[in-house]
């Protein structure tokens, strides 16, 4: 009972929407009706207001970091294991791409997903961060970015947590979804129509 308690409470956070309280914070477009419609940081961008769009991906990142660190923090003492740390990981990331106040809809996940990556290991977290600025510095594509960091994330935890561990299984499974999150992003990248980092478009 003690696990599904916490549970909800790490779905709850992750649905926060940044991106459509920022969006109100700023008196600017709901992110849901303009550019991708999708509530993140990206697309935010779009507004034309960077701050508005560095506040979104502090907020996402900063919601999937937070409940790892209070996990590890206060799971022991409820009897807890690295598994249900994990498991609690994995349900702030649903609560972003599925969340509860945007009708079980929600942004792509990228953001959470790399501060949920540095919250169960710094060294896979931080590496997929340089994975996605690196790949956005030279090519400028944010969806491009974020896949490649997608696949390589696994990998990052499989060298530092080992394979068979629950943290390494949840990273993994948040790089399935987030590379199927963005499938109409590969049909773009396939078609040459992604658009930049900062351009109108649907990345």
């Amino acid at each position: 009972m003690t696990l599904m308690v916490f549970i909800l409470i790490a779905y709850l956070l992750g649905s926060i929407p940044f991106a459509v309280i920022t969006s109100r914070v700023f008196r600017l477009p709901d992110p849901r009706t303009f550019g991708s419609k999708n509530p993140g940081a990206t697309n935010m961008l779009r507004s034309g207001n960077k701050a508005a769009a560095v506040l979104t991906l502090l907020g996402d990142a900063g919601k999937g970091l937070l409940v790892v660190v209070l996990a590890k923090h206060f799971a022991p003492a409820w009897g807890l294991d690295d598994d249900a740390i994990a498991i609690m990981a994995l349900a702030v990331f649903l609560g972003h791409i599925w969340s509860v106040f945007l009708y079980f809809r929600g942004g792509r996940g990228v953001a959470t997903a790399l501060g949920v990556a540095i919250g169960l290991n710094l060294w896979a977290g931080l590496l997929a961060v340089m994975t996605w600025v690196i790949v956005a510095a030279i090519w400028r594509i944010s969806s491009l970015s974020a896949l490649v960091a997608a696949v390589l994330t696994p990998v990052y935890a499989w060298i530092f947590l080992g394979f068979e561990t629950a943290s390494t299984l949840v990273i993994f499974i948040m790089s399935i979804l987030l590379v199927w999150r963005h499938k109409s992003n590969i049909a773009n990248l396939i078609s040459g129509k992604e658009a930049r980092i900062g351009k109108s478009g649907t990345p």
